[in-house]
């Protein structure tokens, strides 16, 4: 009786811990793969907005980089300020969240859609499209 209860207790033991554990680790991390993807392709469109400030006969230009929220029916994109710098430092010391509050109360927040020079993504989100595919093909086999 002793013999029998180890043995099945040996199967059991080797059953679960070379296919049910592994399978639940490899679940959990797909799951986190594909939010990661998703928020990847959920971020939006960014892009870069460059103009010219002058103030008290000094002028430097303005690099704002920003991210699509929305799109107006007149041609205005609603941004979000993600980073911006003045080409010639020595025009205004502001750094980090002040500069970027600086940016908002400047330009606003919209701005003329064909001004901003947008990053390419569609290649990037196809590839991040297929890897979502492939892993949902290795959810299934599993």
């Amino acid at each position: 009786m002793i013999f029998w209860t180890f043995l099945i207790a040996a199967i059991l033991g080797y059953i679960v811990g070379h296919y049910v554990v592994p399978n639940r680790k490899l679940r959990q991390a797909l799951q986190e793969v594909r939010q990661q993807c998703a928020a990847a392709l959920e971020e939006g469109n960014k892009g870069v907005y460059k103009t010219i400030v002058t103030d008290n006969d000094k002028s430097s230009e303005l690099v704002v980089e920003v991210r699509e929220l929305a799109i107006t029916k007149t041609g205005q994109v609603k941004v979000e300020y993600l980073s911006a710098q003045y080409r010639n430092p020595e025009f205004r010391t502001k750094k980090g969240d002040a500069l970027l509050q600086e940016v908002r109360d400047l330009l606003g927040e919209y701005l003329p859609l064909n001004d901003i020079e947008w990053y390419e993504t569609t290649d990037r989100h196809e590839n991040i499209k297929k890897y979502l595919n492939s892993l949902d093909l290795i959810n299934r086999n599993l």
